[in-house]
C-alpha cells in the first residue's frame, strides 16, 4: 500500500482488484483524483483522437457504485456533476468522443439510484438540469437524464 501510495496508477490497479476500505471522504477524494486523471488531456491535442485513461474512467465508475452502496448517494451526484462538466469538455475537445460512453458508464449507478431514492423530487430536477447545464456537448447521458425528469416531474413532492 506505501508503494502504491506513491503511484495512483498501482493504487488504481490495486484497487481493481481488491476492495481497499476507506472512508466516504477518503473515496469521494480518491474519486476526485481519478476524475482528473481520466478527463485530462494536453490542449495541444484538441481535435485529435488522444489518448486518455481508461482505467481512471474505470476507478470513478467503481467508486461512484460504492458511494451510492453505502448511502453516499448527495456526493456520487455531486462528483458526477464534476465528471460531466470535465467529461464533456474532454469529448468537446477530442476528434470523435471516443470516451463518451465510458463517461455514461460512469454516470449510470447513479442516474439509476436516483431512480429509486427517497430524495426529494426537486433535488433529483435540479441535478438533473445542473447535468444538463454542465454538458458542453449537450447528448452525454441525455436519455437517462429525460426519463429521470420525466418520473419526478410526474411525482407529487
Amino acid at each position: 500500500m506505501e508503494l502504491a501510495a506513491e503511484d495512483r496508477r498501482v493504487l488504481r490497479r490495486l484497487a481493481a482488484r481488491i476492495e481497499l476500505e476507506s472512508s466516504p471522504r477518503e473515496l469521494a477524494a480518491a474519486t476526485r483524483l481519478a476524475i482528473a486523471d481520466a478527463t485530462d488531456f494536453d490542449e495541444r491535442d484538441a481535435n485529435r483522437n488522444f489518448r486518455y485513461d481508461y482505467e481512471a474512467y474505470s476507478e470513478v465508475q467503481r467508486n461512484l457504485t460504492r458511494l451510492v452502496n453505502i448511502g453516499e448517494l448527495r456526493s456520487a451526484m455531486e462528483l458526477s456533476l464534476e465528471l460531466m462538466k470535465e467529461g464533456s469538455h474532454q469529448v468537446e475537445m477530442s476528434d470523435e468522443g471516443l470516451m463518451t460512453d465510458d463517461i455514461q458508464d460512469c454516470l449510470m449507478p447513479v442516474v439509476r439510484a436516483l431512480q429509486s431514492c427517497d430524495l426529494p423530487a426537486g433535488d433529483v430536477l435540479a441535478w438533473c438540469e445542473a447535468m444538463t447545464r454542465s454538458d458542453s456537448v449537450g447528448f452525454i447521458c441525455e436519455e437517462p437524464l429525460q426519463k429521470l425528469r420525466k418520473l419526478y416531474a410526474a411525482s407529487p413532492s
